[in-house]
């Protein structure tokens, strides 16, 4: 198979993947948060804080921060268009990582 015909597979691998009921899903709920535009920097303002969380080396009260995180957000995440937001970019990010483990695992490659 030729590199030309592996990136026209990619392609056609993306396709599928934009069809799949998680991604729709995904894109439904992003668009309707984003009809509410504080709500969305709030959003994206709770993204960035627990992805840099979750990055940061281990460190002695890292137990209390992520607990004060989740306490500062918990109101926050009973709202139903984070909530449902929130649930639909997981299982995208989750599908994708799957992708990225089996792909990862099928290939040998030595680093």
């Amino acid at each position: 198979m030729s590199d030309k015909e592996i990136i026209e597979a990619a392609r056609e691998f993306a396709d599928k993947i934009m069809t799949s009921n998680t991604y729709k899903d995904y894109l439904y709920q992003r668009e309707k948060i984003k009809k509410q535009p504080e709500l969305y920097e709030k959003v994206n303002e709770f993204r960035k804080r627990n992805f840099d969380l979750q990055n940061e080396t281990e460190s002695e009260d890292m137990l209390d921060r992520v607990e004060d995180f989740e306490r500062e957000y918990e109101k926050f995440r009973e709202n139903p268009f984070v909530d449902d937001f929130l649930r639909a970019e997981l299982a995208f990010c989750r599908m994708m990582q799957e992708v990225y483990v089996l792909l990862a695992d099928e290939v040998d490659f030595e680093v």
